[in-house]
């Protein structure tokens, strides 16, 4: 009944890295690395960067940590607020960038230097505070074989109206990982990759950012994740992530010319600002590549598998111009306007539909748009079936902010996942992800 199951490359990204988040979870006195000589070092809110360290005597900086930390080592946070009220360097200008934290010390392939969480125990690294005139970075992440898990980071602000954004979280490392990340209410994007190659958001959440002092506009800037890299940059994953209630889209690969993929990730109700039906930014659930609008010989091609996209003011997924045809494989739209928007561009700049679709389900809101030209066979628009909401479990937007799973997994709400007797079932195509039965389901999740 279950044919062998293959699993394509790119699920294969990072496995050691995964192998260093489950050595994690081990119990502080137990090392998290294969290096024989890893150390493990302690920080907290009433701690003294004077003390040695240790959980009796912690330091009280992830500054000082990372003078001290070499590859392999961990360094615990423990509970608490880590407030910020100015950067590191200082302004030149009002256009210019400051970072609150900056992690510049690289670990090295199997040996990365770990900042994370104490078991049980909630570090906030609050940025509210900060009162620098020009843009702010909190984490400002140049080094590579590094791995944050289980941080809180919030309140980076925009203190003039000069720029475009501030970021919660700014990358331009390689080989890094994010894990357990809660990224939340800044005046800019949630996570930011800008360079670099190989790194791994993982199980993370980036929710709620508004940027009232673009330079473009109100809320025109603050996405949930965001990914501009650079050529020569491969690898890059999002995978297991949630971005919500961001005013301008959940995830945004514009100008992003090596290719990402995300997956298994989960956009809702961006476009607004937070807390309101008042719509701000651009408003797409996963905004997958574009270059402004303009045909790009440079153009890469991008992967959005696995995922869902709901009650987004604009699309759920949305090719934004591109000119190559993306992947979107195994995806639930619901609710959007509209839930799958292939608008692309041809060499000659003239607007063509863009993208190989497999497996998808579009369901309420505007189904399609700018279809001609794609590849598309295999979505629930192609078959002929009648949609209604007895093809679900339950079509509720609710609860998918749910606490995550103990090991940091997505919670399992009921909405959007199929019912036994759906004809939605094995109604898909082999496309090389693992499934169950004669053929893989419509949508993001497999009945098993």
């Amino acid at each position: 009944m279950k044919p062998a199951m293959t699993v394509p490359s790119a699920l294969l990204l990072s496995t050691s890295t995964f192998l260093l988040s489950s050595l994690a979870m081990a119990p502080p006195s137990a090392a998290v690395s294969g290096s024989a000589a890893a150390k493990i070092y302690y920080v907290a809110p009433n701690g003294s960067d004077t003390a040695a360290g240790t959980q009796a005597a912690p330091w009280a900086s992830i500054a000082h940590a990372q003078t001290v930390v070499g590859a392999g080592d961990t360094v615990y946070f423990r509970g608490g607020t880590y407030a910020y009220s100015h950067g590191i360097n200082s302004c030149a200008s009002q256009t210019d960038r400051v970072d609150a934290i900056t992690l510049a010390k690289s670990g090295s392939s199997g040996n990365p230097i770990h900042y994370v969480a104490y078991p049980g125990e909630n570090p906030v690294f609050d940025f509210s505070r900060m009162t620098d005139d020009c843009r702010i970075k909190g984490f400002d992440v140049t080094g590579s074989w590094i791995h944050l898990k289980g941080l809180e980071v919030t309140g980076v602000r925009q203190n003039n109206k000069l720029n475009h954004e501030s970021w919660g979280i700014w990358v331009s490392g390689s080989n890094n990982t994010f894990e357990q990340i809660d990224s939340h209410h800044h005046m800019g994007p949630g996570l930011f990759l800008q360079k670099g190659g190989g790194n791994l958001v993982l199980n993370s959440d980036s929710h709620d950012n508004y940027d009232p002092n673009s330079s473009s506009g109100a809320g025109e800037n603050a996405d949930g994740f965001g990914a501009h890299i650079s050529a020569g940059s491969p690898g890059n994953v999002f995978r297991g992530c949630r971005a919500w209630g961001n005013s301008d889209d959940g995830f945004d690969l514009i100008s992003a010319y090596s290719s990402v993929t995300i997956e298994n990730s989960w956009a809702w109700r961006n476009g607004y600002i937070p807390g309101t039906t008042t719509g701000a930014g651009n408003g797409n659930g996963f905004k997958a590549g574009g270059y402004g609008g303009d045909y790009d010989a440079g153009a890469v091609k991008h992967t959005v598998r696995t995922s869902v996209a709901f009650a987004n003011r604009a699309a759920g997924f949305y090719a934004n111009h591109h000119p190559l045809a993306n992947d979107f494989f195994n995806n639930t739209g619901y609710g959007n306007h509209p839930d799958f928007n292939m608008l692309g561009v041809d060499s000659s700049g003239a607007a063509v539909g863009r993208g190989k679709l497999r497996n998808n389900i579009a369901y309420t809101g505007t189904l399609t748009s700018n279809m001609s030209g794609t590849d598309a066979a295999y979505n629930s628009w192609n078959l002929g079936i009648a949609l209604s909401d007895s093809q679900f479990r339950s079509v509720s937007t609710s609860g998918w902010d749910a606490p995550r799973q103990a090991d940091g997994g997505l919670p399992v709400p009921p909405g959007l996942r199929l019912a036994a007797s759906s004809t939605l079932i094995n109604k898909g195509v082999d496309i090389g992800l693992p499934y169950s039965g004669p053929a893989p389901d419509l949508g993001a999740f497999e009945t098993s």
